[in-house]
């Protein structure tokens, strides 16, 4: 069901926030994920502040999480042992506030108005409502509440109260354990959804209270990770009584006071929080509560670090559509949810969710690679840098996990927190080898974007050697000459298990390729880089010469065909069929060889992309939510622009509609991150990794421009696109140095100020006009310059 976009009355378009102007019940799951807030390290879940129990509210660390042992029914050797999900830590953003005896409730009091927004250009979340007491008084409450990024444990909230006549107000400030309270959500039948733990996760180690401010600390059970609390409160009203109650799962700051017509009561709460490893010291928790307390930074700082942080992150980031409002705002929603997901997590990995739900556990994937760090590379560098040097630090855990799998160099694990393997279903987890070319893929194109001088030698190298190594032990040079890859799952999870699955293929060759290209390597032999490059010059590609089509694997164009009259209320297919019944038969979960044509777009002609998009297009079921933006950009590449724009809005509106059902659980934020590409790779058409960027436009019929900006060599370059032209403009002063693009073919000259290239409409690029991005040479890569 639409949400958002089909109901403009509750949810009026606004380029700059996200407004809900009446309250639903039945929709305030997915609203806590819609209004969440974040910072890449804390986040904090959009429920209400008063008024409503919500569905599943609370607060998370990046990385904070808890370990269990995975029961297999049947074991086998290799299989994941640990399993690691990620803590609700405790919450600290509730109040309930009563009046006149009446607990205010969304439920069950009478609401006069109602309004609550969150603010894409300050980071501010608003709720405000007008209640009719059943002691007659009108009364008003507003709360705003945001988190910090220079502090980025901080968290702020103000409460404010007036009533229209004299009344005697209750209000209780709350610090809630909401991982050891029992859950009501039934989430068994669908294994997308989060699980909860059966047993108490977090004892307490400290519990102070004094004064109205808090210092609280607890430890997780197995993991032994620490978590600790500080909550100061200032009100406005001068020697007002409070009370303090300080227990092991719910803390409490109460006031009890008369509101007088035309007071204002006004509650300022200033939380912090701090996380720490494993420790035996018997005053552990009082350290770590000591240094939350230490890093409590006032409410009205917090609320202008927040408004500061955007003011600097929309002047990079901001991609604008020109004339189409409803797909502004839900572009902008999109975007703030990537530097919610992403802007201080530090070095550590983006979970699937951000941090705005429990979803796929926390843990990091893929995702980050391929659909997040192309938005990172070119907006937020430093923190590409960083999720790179999250993986780089999991390389003594990943060279563990390849030895186990009999296999050379490093197995990056398929879904983790702590790079330990936690997917306990191999053949759609540990058989997904290509998350080991995602990361040589991102590593390239952020040094590629950057040319970080120190990349290369501190994380890059290593990075692309231990994976190519990877990939060298685990194929094998067949009877036929070919370098293959046997037994493998690709992206498309509804085909697992498979004999060279051709994404996984054509990205190995580009690990391959790439690690071979740095020549002079201290570790590297010239035998193994020898190696590397014949095996990617063999790499076998799957082909089907009766239909002229790349083969998704070797197997695949002899699968039976889908049923494609089943009925819509049977997908996901993977909630009503068993595992079995989907991998015997030609059906997509998800965009697959397509995405490896998007990928490595020099390797493939304008024929044979069109080709594959016909054929895989109508068999792609976008049961997983990575795949509509990379179909959209296909289609804009292909020539097709209706279902470029179709795929391009269903992604766009996937959690702002809540297409797939699970918005509860968290942003989807690889989609986020998609739809980033969709517009900057799709409709402006932009490529890179080759000799130079690429731009082939495709801009929608009905839109009048877009433009974004790109962070390149140190330096911002704004884009901007028109039906008729597309623009070029680097800063005056700018020290990045003769600077060429391709604009469909034609090489242009960037400098300082602005270069606008005129666009033939009948003219679109063809991919031969591109150099190869490996021709026998080697390419621009790491340890090598940008041409």
């Amino acid at each position: 069901m639409a949400l958002i976009s089909s109901d403009r009355r509750r949810f009026p378009c606004d380029p700059w926030k996200l407004i809900e102007t009446s309250h639903d019940a039945d929709e305030d799951g997915t609203l806590e994920t819609l209004m969440a807030l974040g910072n890449g390290h804390l986040g904090i879940r959009g429920s209400h502040t008063l008024g409503s129990e919500g569905v599943l509210p609370g607060t998370f660390i990046n990385g904070f999480y808890e370990t269990w042992e995975i029961k297999h029914a049947e074991n086998a050797y290799g299989f994941a042992r640990t399993g690691q999900r990620i803590v609700y830590v405790p919450d600290a953003s509730n109040f309930t506030v009563s009046i006149d005896g009446e607990q205010l409730s969304l439920e069950e009091s009478t609401v006069l108005d109602y309004r609550r927004s969150i603010d894409f250009s300050t980071g501010i979340y608003e709720a405000a409502a007008t209640w009719a007491t059943r002691s007659g008084a009108t009364v008003t409450t507003s709360v705003r509440r945001a988190v910090g990024f220079e502090s980025r444990g901080a968290l702020g909230i103000e409460l404010v109260i007036t009533a229209d006549r004299e009344v005697y107000a209750d209000v209780v400030s709350v610090v809630v354990d909401r991982q050891d309270k029992p859950s009501t959500e039934q989430n068994a039948n669908d294994p997308r959804r989060p699980g909860r733990h059966a047993d108490r996760i977090l004892n307490p180690l400290h519990l102070e209270g004094v004064d109205g401010s808090l210092a609280l600390a607890w430890e997780t059970a197995a993991s032994h990770q620490r978590v600790a609390v500080a909550v100061e409160h200032q009100i406005n009203l001068e020697n007002l009584p409070f009370e303090t109650v300080v227990t092991e799962d719910e803390s409490t700051v109460r006031y009890v006071l008369a509101i007088e017509e035309g007071v204002t009561f006004k509650l300022a709460k200033s939380v912090s929080y701090a996380v720490a490893g494993e420790s035996s010291a018997p005053d552990r928790g009082a350290q770590l509560a000591a240094e939350a307390r230490t890093t409590l930074v006032d409410v009205e700082g917090i609320f202008a670090d927040s408004a500061s942080h955007y003011r600097k992150y929309w002047d990079c980031a901001d991609i604008v559509v020109d004339g189409e409002p409803e797909l502004q705002q839900a572009v902008r929603w999109n975007l703030f949810q990537l530097s919610q997901a992403t802007a201080k997590a530090g070095v550590s990995g983006i979970p699937a969710k951000g941090v705005s739900g429990a979803g796929y556990e926390g843990h990091y994937f893929w995702d980050q690679e391929i659909y997040l760090l192309p938005y990172l590379t070119y907006t937020n560098p430093q923190a590409a840098r960083q999720v790179l040097q999250s993986r780089h630090e999991m390389l003594p855990t990943a060279r563990r996990r390849a030895a186990e799998l009999s296999v050379d160099g490093a197995l990056f694990a398929w879904r983790t927190i702590n790079g330990l393997e936690a997917s306990a279903y191999y053949a759609a987890g540990t058989a997904q080898f290509h998350i080991a070319s995602a990361i040589a893929f991102a590593a390239n194109r952020y040094q590629w974007a950057t040319e970080d001088p120190s990349f290369a030698v501190e994380i890059g190298s290593d990075l692309l050697i231990e994976t190519a190594r990877m990939w060298a032990s685990l194929g094998f040079f067949g009877k036929d000459g070919m370098f293959h890859i046997h037994g493998v799952t690709g992206p498309d999870e509804y085909t697992a298990v498979v004999n060279d699955n051709l994404y996984t293929n054509v990205m190995a060759r580009f690990n391959l390729r790439a690690a071979a290209a740095l020549t002079g390597h201290p570790d590297v032999s010239e035998r193994e880089r020898q190696t590397w490059q014949q095996a990617a010059e063999r790499m076998s590609v799957p082909y089907d010469s009766h239909l002229e089509v790349f083969s998704q694997d070797n197997d695949f164009m002899t699968l039976e065909p889908w049923d494609w009259n089943t009925p819509r209320d049977k997908y996901p297919l993977l909630l009503h069929f068993h595992p079995l019944v989907i991998y015997r038969h030609q059906v997509l979960k998800q965009a697959d060889t397509v995405l490896a044509m998007f990928l490595q777009w020099q390797d493939f002609t304008a024929e044979q992309k069109q080709r594959a998009f016909d054929f895989y297009d109508p068999i792609t079921t976008g049961d997983s939510t990575l795949s509509a933006c990379v179909q959209g950009i296909m289609a804009a590449e292909v020539g097709y622009p209706h279902t470029a724009l179709e795929h391009f809005t269903d992604a766009l509106f996937i959690d702002l509609d809540n297409t797939h059902a699970n918005t509860v659980d968290g942003v989807h934020i690889a989609s986020a991150g998609g739809i980033w590409s969709s517009l900057v790779c799709g409709f402006a058409g932009m490529r890179d990794q080759g000799e130079m960027l690429q731009f082939d436009p495709h801009l929608p019929g009905d839109w009048s421009g877009l433009s974004f900006k790109l962070s390149l060599r140190g330096e911002l370059l704004s884009v901007f696109l028109a039906q008729d032209s597309i623009t070029f403009c680097l800063p005056e002063g700018c020290d990045v140095g003769p600077l060429s693009v391709r604009v469909r073919g034609a090489e242009v000259q960037l400098a300082a100020g602005e270069v606008r290239v005129a666009l033939d409409p009948d003219l679109a690029v063809e991919p031969s006009i591109f150099p190869s991005a490996f021709p026998t040479t080697g390419i621009p890569i790491i340890g090598q310059g940008l041409s």
